[in-house]
């Protein structure tokens, strides 16, 4: 039966292909020219198409019933009709006639095909929503359709690319924990492994929701002022995590080899708690499988919010913390500024030997600390250009435990953000932020959340994990 059946499908993706095939004659029979071969490409992409969706339909009609009544889970279906829906597969898209079923009582219908090859619900099949969705996590719904025309056998529109990812954006919101813990268990860690790195920082995006406008008030009177004080849309703060492994640092070079980063992002939230929450599962389900003697080191940027996040959360106690150094110099640029003034040479030489000290000496945070407070007592400064120094002495108070460069460098320990500086641009503002984009904070999670898998090399582990799970409901499927 079995060959039958297997020599039934052969002969009607044969048939279909000779079909194509006999109908493009002219084109088989003509000289070789590079018009012409464009032209032969295309009339073996239909064939292939043809045979494809052929050989499919043939497959799938082993499966349909042609039983009055069936039983599904303990409930009694009765049949009520044929009913016909197109179905997009790697090969393009495919007319199937199905066969419905329903409960004497009333109630949801049961479609016996459409659960025997998992599609119950859906339009795309997992291979095309797979491609779709990684397009669009890259690329706007109209691109990723030009894209999938030009070099796939299946062209869904935009509409339906918008489509999977809100669909998927809402199974992922409902099952990303699960999929999540499941992934870190298998991912592999090197064992090269010397540093954790966790850090945190956030990015404007444009939310379609009323909120305050940015930059300075018009003051002169002008049609519309009464109602200036809301704009039909603001600015928020999406967030975004990462976790980085690193090795030692190689000969010749100044910073350790960074062997992989894992990020989490969310869209604007007050204070962030979902953002938080999924980080610190994150480094928690990380943590475990890490070596004791690797070190854990939190290093962030200057924002007063995150760092009272940290200190006050006491999962964080054990963390090396840093302040990222980059950021660090812009506030010792602009303390060079306001003791020297902008463009002085003596300020750059200034600044120039106070970052030396900062990432080469122990306690160098100190001696910038010193040399603050004798130009503080000793120059005579503008009211602005005091108030500049006073600000950035604070900075440096306030965060010079947060600064030991020299000690960080002399273990080979990272003293700079920069992977999560790189996914607020990468994961975030390349996809979010292009000109005219506003977004509703679910529209927008939804693209962020794909993205992430994509930056966090997840994407295919992910899609495992969604096959997993979507099939355990198919009783059918027993592989």
């Amino acid at each position: 039966m079995s060959s039958q059946k297997s020599s039934a499908i052969m002969d009607a993706i044969v048939s279909k292909v000779k079909t194509v095939l006999s109908e493009a004659r002219d084109v088989l029979a003509s000289e070789v020219t590079p018009r012409q071969a464009e032209r032969m490409n295309e009339v073996l992409g239909e064939a292939m198409s043809a045979g494809w969706t052929e050989g499919l339909r043939t497959w799938l009609a082993t499966a349909e019933t042609d039983a009055e009544t069936i039983d599904v889970n303990g409930l009694t279906y009765r049949y009520k009709l044929d009913s016909e829906k197109e179905f997009l597969t790697p090969g393009g898209m495919v007319k199937l006639v199905r066969r419905i079923y329903q409960p004497d009582a009333g109630g949801k219908c049961y479609i016996p095909l459409d659960a025997a090859w998992g599609m119950e619900g859906e339009f795309a099949t997992v291979e095309v929503r797979d491609a779709t969705l990684y397009a669009v996590a890259l690329g706007t719904p109209k691109e990723a359709e030009t894209l999938l025309s030009k070099c796939a056998l299946f062209q869904p529109s935009a509409t339906a690319i918008k489509r999977m990812a809100k669909q998927m954006g809402q199974w992922l919101e409902e099952h990303e924990d699960e999929v999540l813990s499941e992934i870190r268990k298998e991912e592999p860690i090197r064992e090269e492994t010397r540093v954790l790195c966790a850090s945190m920082d956030g990015v404007n995006v444009l939310l379609s929701e009323p909120g305050k406008k940015k930059g300075r008030p018009n003051e002169r009177p002008h049609e519309g002022a009464s109602r200036e004080s809301l704009s039909p849309t603001c600015y928020k703060n999406a967030m975004v995590g990462s976790v980085s492994f690193y090795g030692d640092v190689a000969e010749g070079k100044n910073s350790p080899e960074r062997f992989a980063s894992r990020y989490v992002s969310r869209m604007p939230e007050d204070r962030a708690p979902t953002l938080k929450a999924k980080f610190e599962q994150e480094l928690q389900e990380t943590e475990s499988r890490l070596n004791d003697d690797v070190a854990r080191i939190m290093l962030c940027d200057r924002a007063t919010g995150l760092w009272t996040y940290i200190d006050g959360n006491p999962r964080y106690d054990e963390y090396e913390k840093l302040v990222d150094y980059h950021h660090t110099t812009e506030n010792l640029s602009r303390a060079a500024e306001a003791i020297f003034g902008k463009g002085s040479q003596k300020a750059q030489h200034w600044y120039d030997k106070y970052c030396s000290k900062l990432k080469g000496e122990d306690g160098g945070v100190t001696r910038v600390l010193r040399s603050l407070n004798y130009y503080a007592s000793t120059a005579r400064l503008s009211k602005s250009r005091r108030a500049s120094l006073d600000t950035e002495h604070t900075f440096f108070t306030r965060n010079g435990h947060r600064m030991d460069y020299a000690r960080f460098r002399h273990n080979g320990w990272p003293i700079g953000s920069g992977p999560v500086e790189a996914a607020c641009k990468s994961v975030v503002k390349t996809r979010l932020c292009r000109s005219g984009m506003r977004w509703s904070r679910s529209g927008g999670q939804h693209i962020l959340s794909l993205r992430t898998y994509v930056k966090s090399n997840r994407w295919d582990a992910m899609w495992y994990q969604y096959k997993r799970i979507e099939w355990s409901r198919s009783p059918s499927d027993t592989t």
